[in-house]
């Protein structure tokens, strides 16, 4: 069975930082592209961060250069780490595992990071 656990989100204030984990269990976690989402208040769920299996990043215009997307493939743990937070980055983060074989994709629970202003 496939799990993913998303960790180490918060209240922080603006201009602050936070690092997320998330971590994959019952699936060759090195063979995955991993994702970040999120979901604000009233707002569809959008991509933020991608890491391919081969360590290929790519990021939403909103948070690049802000944020920094990582893995950890001997722990199965992605992570984003997240700089200069703004009170918009305020939403529920959820991290997602993606294959070409696999048709929806591994969502974990979500983290709630909110940013005070």
């Amino acid at each position: 069975q496939v799990q993913l656990v998303e960790s180490g989100g918060g209240l922080v204030q603006a201009g602050g930082s936070l690092r997320l984990s998330c971590q994959a269990s019952g699936l060759a976690f090195s063979l995955y592209h991993m994702q970040w989402y999120r979901q604000g208040p009233g707002s569809q769920r959008a991509l933020v961060a991608t890491m391919t299996s081969g360590g290929a990043t790519d990021y939403a215009d909103s948070v690049r250069g802000r944020f920094d997307i990582s893995r950890d493939n001997a722990k199965n743990t992605v992570y984003l780490q997240m700089n200069a937070l703004a009170p918009e980055d305020t939403a529920v983060y959820y991290c997602k595992a993606d294959a070409p074989w696999v048709t929806t994709g591994y969502w974990g629970q979500g983290t709630q990071v909110t940013v005070s202003s």
